[in-house]
């Protein structure tokens, strides 16, 4: 039985050939998947780990929890802290440590590495070790700076030039007094590091007179462990924490590994997807070859063999296939692997140099997955190859369902369906955060009920293509009865297609829904002509307000000044504003009382209010985080959203408890309104700040849209993988159908049928079966986007469900395109048959 089970695998070579491939492709993207993340991983750990080579101890603050009225916060690292650290036994040296955001604008005025990669610190001294000077000497004073060597020579800088940059808003022109190199993992992403001396990095990053972390070097001779031990002795463990360089490098390498872990985990889906409509091929080409093999099964049972050395000849002959498609899926995802780090780098995103890591889990699961999954697909064929009676090798008619399974499977597929809706619909009434779960559950129910009741579907739906058919003549009439002819056939076919356009549409209809929602809201909420903020999303400087309600033509501005607070023992996010210009810059729907804020009268989200049983003239007392406390009036309840659900308080009243005081935005309306020449006022009062963007309201929408397009199109791309799979599913269905047909195709040829209506009919049953499964994917899709829309409308009042039909057109009319492309080999094959040939054939 193995021999022959060979033997028709090499028989059976050309048309097993689109299973190969369709598994091989799902296996590539597995293989690839890790092949990638392995090597990105593992690049970034070993450049990380440099970066500790002068850490053998880090100092670093605890967190000290709220306590009562107490707001938490940090504790300092103050200089007292640091001179004990390096005075503790076995300690070489202490380096205090200062660090934020810094943006470096090149010699074009254009930001220099990406918006969370631009980083700053200190020089340590006249020679830090942990930054070698390629050129120049260590910098003094706030007229000097430092930059990373890669940086320097991107934006086009030498020593002695100008650079301009800035931490938190003003722009800063100091003199470039040396360059450096690093092993700093963001700066081998492409980011950038500029480096201060250490009080002018203190008072730039607001950190005067305290560090972020202390490094302490140990002497030779002294252990990491040992230090640690002396240093936990010596500084107070209340106020920090020390940890040991091995330990901060293992926990970096963990974070970095955590963190590839999601794209993993989300590239994996993707391929699962592909590897799962590349079951409908592989069970729909067994299901063929069994069936064209009747004759030859039953006449093994007739001459003694057994039912279950039925099975496993043709779960050999999967083996054979899936171990192949797993060998040159394997070799195929390495080269995927390595064209997508190649491809990082011409989308402008540096990686650390490492080698292509190969590692043995990798070719391991390749195989496997390739193995599994074929045989996994084979298994039901191969069961209804062994139930083949001895006595049907006296015919060779296949024998047709039976009425009670046809009875069974649709009764079977309509329970499926029903509990998915069912579920699915429950799941739209629950919180959003609870529902996710019964969501899925029940999307997969639906799913695998449609899938059921696909057969018992495609008889009315491809009947309602006859009109559209007829106008073909013989060539439609033929390809309709064709395309109902094997319902399971036609069903697996299909479906394979269906599940690709179900995720497209339902993430088209949740995007397009979504991003009008935010439209509405922005238009709605917001009076405002700009917004000012920080690129990366980091907390302007006061200066920045101030500068900009002073600039010609603005009538209005309101920095947004959030801190945090404790009411009734617990943390709340306060917003301090401008209260005597807050309502000409936001339109909030009111729930209780009156919109103002002035004073000790403040305005609360509808959120707040409930958790605290507030309304309209409620009085509750807050601590502040300068531990000081303020009595304050609820005027008004407003409805929250996205842009605004705290309470609203008059900076007044809240930037004096404030240490260092910072915005998150600024809310600006002009004379004119929004304008190019308004804005470019703007960008001049701010010294056409590379760290600023100034953004209307389309300016919002669109960044957000940004989002969800590029978001969109890596998906379309990822399931790209899954429509050509179910592609090659189409043309191997076609391809074996005509081989099974070649009499019947001679047949037609002898009595009048030309080459060109032959073609015809192949492509038009190709397109009728492609079309079948597009609708019922773009109509699962729009059902799912729906669901999923109900969930989103509870944390968002402005979404409602939108329908792209321009795009669910596009879809069906790719579905169409794959119907007709599928069909160019088998209708060309079909149409060359020798029709003498085909007439014999048997």
């Amino acid at each position: 039985m193995f021999r022959t089970a060979l033997r028709n695998v090499l028989a059976h070579k050309a048309r097993l050939l689109m299973t190969v491939l369709a598994v091989m492709l799902g296996v590539a993207f597995v293989s690839g998947t890790l092949v990638f993340t392995n090597t990105i991983s593992d690049a970034y750990q070993k450049s990380s780990a440099k970066g500790f080579d002068q850490v053998d101890v880090a100092v670093q603050p605890k967190y000290q929890d709220s306590e009562g009225d107490k707001v938490g916060k940090l504790s300092d690292l103050t200089q007292g802290v640091l001179d004990k650290a390096a005075k503790v036994p076995g300690a070489a040296s202490a380096t205090g440590v200062v660090s934020g955001f810094t943006a470096v604008a090149g010699k074009d005025g254009k930001l220099v590495g990406g918006d969370w990669q631009s980083n700053g610190g200190n020089y340590w001294g006249t020679k830090d070790a942990r930054y070698p000077l390629v050129s120049g000497h260590a910098p003094h004073g706030a007229g000097e700076v430092l930059l990373d060597s890669k940086t320097a020579k991107r934006a086009g800088y030498q020593v002695g030039d100008t650079v301009r940059l800035s931490v938190n808003g003003p722009v800063l022109t100091p003199t470039l007094a040396g360059i450096f190199t690093t092993d700093d993992g963001n700066v081998s992403a492409g980011g950038s590091l500029a480096l201060f001396d250490t009080p002018t990095a203190q008072k730039l990053f607001g950190k005067k007179g305290t560090y972020d972390e202390i490094d302490v070097k140990a002497a030779p001779g002294t252990s990491q462990t040992a230090l640690k031990a002396e240093l936990d002795k010596a500084l107070p463990s209340r106020l920090v924490e020390n940890t040991t360089g091995r330990t901060l490098a293992d926990g970096q390498a963990q974070q970095i590994a955590n963190s590839m872990s999601g794209l993993k985990q989300a590239l994996l889906v993707f391929a699962g997807i592909a590897l799962f409509v590349g079951t409908f091929i592989i069970a729909n080409t067994f299901t063929m070859l069994v069936a064209q093999r009747t004759r030859e099964l039953a006449l093994l049972r007739a001459v003694g063999a057994s039912r279950r050395q039925v099975t496993r000849s043709v779960l050999i002959e999967a083996f054979a296939v899936g171990a192949v498609a797993g060998v040159a899926g394997l070799a195929a995802g390495i080269g995927i692997g390595a064209g997508l780090r190649s491809l990082l780098g011409s989308f402008g995103a540096s990686v650390p140099d490492g080698p292509l890591v190969i590692s043995p889990g990798t070719v391991v699961a390749a195989l496997a997955v390739g193995v599994l999954v074929t045989m996994l697909a084979a298994w039901l064929p191969a069961r209804r190859a062994a139930k083949i009676p001895p006595v049907a090798a006296m015919s060779s008619v296949h024998a047709k369902a039976t009425t009670k399974s046809l009875v069974l499977r649709n009764t079977l597929g309509a329970l499926f369906a029903a509990a998915g809706v069912a579920v699915v619909l429950a799941a739209t009434s629950m919180n959003a955060d609870s529902a996710q779960g019964p969501m899925g559950i029940g999307a997969v129910l639906l799913i695998i009920g449609v899938f059921i009741l696909t057969p018992l579907l495609s008889r009315p739906l491809i009947a309602a293509a006859a009109p559209v058919l007829r106008a073909f003549g013989v060539s439609g009439k033929l390809a309709r009865q064709n395309s109902v002819r094997n319902p399971r056939r036609t069903a697996a076919t299909a479906s394979a297609l269906m599940i690709g356009l179900t995720l497209i549409t339902g993430m088209t209809v949740m995007a397009g829904s979504l991003q009008t929602a935010i439209d509405k809201m922005a238009s709605s909420s917001l009076r405002a002509d700009y917004v000012v903020s920080m690129t990366n999303g980091d907390p302007l400087s006061p200066d920045v307000a101030k500068k900009i309600a002073a600039t010609d033509g603005v009538t209005d501005s309101s920095p947004l000044r959030r801190a945090v607070s404790r009411i009734d023992g617990s943390n709340e996010v306060l917003t301090g504003v401008n209260g005597s210009a807050i309502g000409a810059l936001t339109h909030l729907e009111m729930e209780q009382g009156t919109f103002e804020v002035g004073g000790s009268r403040v305005t609360v989200d509808e959120g707040t209010a409930k958790s605290h049983g507030w309304k309209a003239g409620s009085v509750f007392t807050v601590r502040y985080e300068d531990g000081k406390r303020q009595k304050l009036t609820v005027a008004g309840v407003y409805k929250g959203n996205e842009m605004f659900k705290e309470i609203l308080v008059d900076n007044k009243a809240l930037t004096p408890h404030l240490p260092h005081p910072s915005d998150s935005d600024v809310m600006v309306k002009t004379a004119g309104g929004a304008s190019s020449a308004t804005k470019d006022k703007l960008v001049k009062a701010l010294d056409s700040n590379p760290a600023i963007r100034i953004q209307d309201k389309q300016d919002i929408s669109n960044a957000i849209a940004k989002i969800f397009t590029t978001m969109l199109n890596m998906l379309y791309g990822l399931l790209g993988m899954a429509v050509i799979v179910a592609v090659l599913g189409v043309i191997n269905t076609l391809a074996m159908s005509v081989f099974e047909r070649a009499q019947e195709i001679g047949m037609l040829r002898a009595i009048g049928l030309d080459r060109k209506a032959v073609k015809r009919m192949v492509r038009l049953e190709s397109l009728v079966i492609s079309l079948f499964g597009g609708v019922l994917g773009i109509g699962l899709g729009v059902f799912f986007g729906w669901a999923a829309g109900q969930l989103l409308g509870t944390k968002m009042p402005t979404y409602e469900l939108v329908l792209p039909w321009g795009r669910m057109a596009v879809f069906l009319l790719l579905a169409g395109t794959v119907g007709v492309l599928a069909a160019l080999w088998p209708a060309r094959r079909a149409a060359r048959l020798n029709m003498l040939a085909a007439i014999k054939a048997e």
